[in-house]
């Protein structure tokens, strides 16, 4: 039976520098996210630390804080991570 996930859904994640991930998607995309320049205001202000910032899950396809219990949609990041996308060597 076809895979009916959406391709975009986030499967796994590795904190790989300060602000900066490695996602896998639901595809088997593999690409690089960088948050250094992310203004971390608001509810997201917390993420600041990158201590704080490095204790990311993925809960249900989105990637997931559970210590302060933000997610970030996986939709805009699929995109950012194709622009980063790791190949095979």
């Amino acid at each position: 039976m076809p895979n009916t996930c959406p391709a975009w859904l986030i499967k796994g994640v590795a904190v790989i520098g300060d602000h900066k991930l490695r996602l896998l998607f639901e595809d088997g995309t593999v690409g690089d996210v960088s948050f250094q320049d992310d203004p971390w205001d608001g509810v997201f202000a917390p993420l600041k630390d990158p201590a704080r910032f490095a204790a990311v899950t993925v809960l249900d396809g989105a990637l997931y804080w559970p210590a302060d219990e933000l997610d970030w949609a996986p939709e805009p990041l699929y995109e950012a991570a194709r622009a980063h996308a790791l190949t095979a060597a």
